[in-house]
């Protein structure tokens, strides 16, 4: 079982040798987040800083950032395992005969866990403080990266509900403090939270919105799944750590809020009152995401433990500790994708593809079009609807193979023919596509057709120094003609670094607008993955790289033995 709370599951880490605690003073400007990001990218230990300048509370980071802890935090040993747990759920057979159901019926009690159980007010953990003269600068709140707008909250649960209704959401959307008692709320138009905000514009008045960070490990996660609109999170949360999550009554707004949390910072949105300029943010793309106007959060109210950890995480290139939250939501969420898509073998979500610009799915291949049904089914599905790039394989290819499904591709795709270009919803965070929200959306269809003749070949990188408009289509195109033995060639900016395949994907699927950027001819391609300029049709700026600053680097080398890492 996982741990009972965050403290809980602290402990547990360290029982584990998964933890290390940085005794160090340390800025939360810049500093914390250039330390967690080499730990992050060497696959290293979660970290509990315990001397934050400027705040008295410790900050705990990078917390699931592997396989194992991400695993550990939802009480199992393995994702598979949770996934094979749920597959036993949604085998119906156990269902068609009393005998059947009889027998199953202590897994089927583990279903009581589902259902929330709320305490009275005052007797929650969370509540051991109430601070009504709310401060938001006593909180360690991270500014992660040198151009960001500010200082984030980049681990926040929000809760909400429409208006009149009883069900509440909740979603993980970062905040940017602007004031001791105000932030910015980053609902994206495509998210639940967005969508409650509008439904309370046409209600009117003050919409109640509390926020709790340092949850246990299962709600943060269940705050990040893709369930359908309506569906309560804390029954997934509930049902992952094999116990009923705890609530308690907000003691200004009305909302209840898991009582293990380490601070709620309870308050409104006034949805009459004009949205705030929030960002750049250094994202999960790898690139900020630039500055736009998001609902202003008043805070009335903070509650707390009497000693509480900040939890916060890091976004950026990848691999990063987010990673494996797509990780587990690739594996947790599979055995139910199978039911809705029963051609779906396997799935895989590789981490340079950021979640949304990357599916791999392997398919049972039974009748031709098997992998053209399955890509279209995935784009008709809730979030999945934005996957910008997806590669179907066989059955008996590994999905998280890059040389598996490399060979695939090459071996059975004839580009002329095994191509699918969709128009169709993208993530707000896509930068390549002419227009905000919506662009193409490519399909490649890798799985065997027996009896056709496919032309084979190599893929080839070319590194491209870009000047003008078309260099990389030109010049992709140019290579292919010039390269009877290449099947795919690949035009990317002459900065990337050819020997990483990690940041060579990470440029390609963020790249890539594929009405725009391929070229098809006698079964052969060329995709320009460069930078692109404004005379190539933008009519968005394009994002900057995350970089941090130089000053930051060297002072980071200079005291890491301090550190103890």
């Amino acid at each position: 079982m996982s741990g009972k709370d965050l403290r809980a599951f602290l402990q547990k880490l360290e029982a584990l040798g998964e933890l290390s605690r940085i005794k160090a003073p340390v800025s939360p400007i810049l500093e914390i987040t250039e330390i967690a990001d080499r730990v992050s990218k060497t696959h290293g230990r979660a970290l509990l800083f315990e001397n934050v300048e400027g705040s008295r509370y410790p900050v705990f980071i990078n917390a699931v950032g592997s396989d194992r802890r991400m695993a550990l935090s939802l009480g199992a040993e393995s994702l598979d395992e949770i996934a094979d747990g749920l597959s036993a759920y949604l085998d119906f057979s156990h269902y068609t005969s009393i005998g059947g159901v009889l027998s199953f019926l202590p897994k089927l009690l583990r279903l009581t866990c589902c259902f929330p159980l709320r305490v009275p007010l005052g007797n929650a953990a969370c509540q051991q403080v109430v601070e009504r003269s709310p401060d938001l600068s006593a909180l360690p709140v991270l500014q992660c990266w040198p151009l960001d707008g500010g200082r984030f909250l980049t681990l926040p649960l929000v809760f909400t509900k429409y208006p009149d209704a009883k069900v509440q959401n909740i979603g993980m959307y970062r905040m940017q403090v602007l004031s001791k008692n105000t932030t910015a709320i980053h609902w994206q138009k495509h998210k639940d939270g967005s969508a409650i905000y509008e439904a309370w514009r046409a209600h009117g008045g003050r919409m109640p919105v509390s926020v709790a960070l340092g949850c246990g490990p299962a709600v943060s996660y269940a705050a990040t799944a893709p369930l359908p609109p309506k569906l309560d999170e804390l029954m997934l949360a509930g049902f992952l750590q094999k116990r009923p999550v705890t609530l308690t009554r907000c003691v200004t707004n009305g909302l209840w809020v898991p009582c293990d949390a380490q601070f709620v910072l309870e308050g409104y949105v006034d949805t009459e009152e004009a949205p705030v300029r929030e960002g750049p943010f250094g994202d999960h793309t790898g690139y900020y995401s630039l500055a736009d106007w998001y609902p202003r959060f008043h805070v009335t109210c903070i509650t707390r433990q009497r000693n509480p950890i900040y939890p916060a995480t890091v976004v950026g290139r990848p691999p990063m500790e987010d990673c494996y939250l797509a990780k587990a939501t690739e594996r947790i969420f599979l055995p139910i994708l199978r039911i809705s898509i029963p051609q779906l073998a396997d799935l895989s979500l590789p981490f340079p593809g950021v979640f949304h610009n990357c599916a791999v799915v392997s398919v049972k291949n039974d009748f031709p079009g098997a992998a053209r049904t399955v890509m279209n089914a995935i784009w008709g599905m809730g979030q999945m609807r934005c996957t910008k790039l997806i590669v179907a394989v066989d059955a008996g290819v590994d999905p998280s193979s890059y040389d598996a499904v490399v060979s695939a591709i090459l071996q059975n795709t004839d580009f002329e023919k095994d191509l699918v270009i969709s128009m169709g919803p993208l993530d707000a965070l896509d930068h390549s596509s002419d227009q905000a929200l919506y662009g193409a959306r490519l399909g490649v269809d890798a799985a065997r057709k027996p009896g056709a003749r496919i032309r084979t070949g190599k893929l080839h990188f070319l590194p491209v120094q870009k000047s003008a408009a078309g260099d990389g289509k030109r010049a992709a195109e140019a290579f292919l003609r010039s390269s009877p033995d290449v099947k795919l060639a690949v035009a990317v900016d002459d900065t990337v670094n050819l020997c990483n395949r990690q940041e060579v994907l990470w440029r390609v699927f963020n790249n890539i607008d594929a009405a725009r950027d391929l070229t098809v001819e006698n079964g052969r391609a060329a995709l320009d993955a460069t930078t692109k300029l404004p005379s190539e049709g933008l009519t968005r700026p394009w994002p900057q790289d995350i970089m941090m600053s130089p000053d930051i680097r060297e002072q980071v080398d200079r005291r890491w033995e301090e550190y103890g890492l």
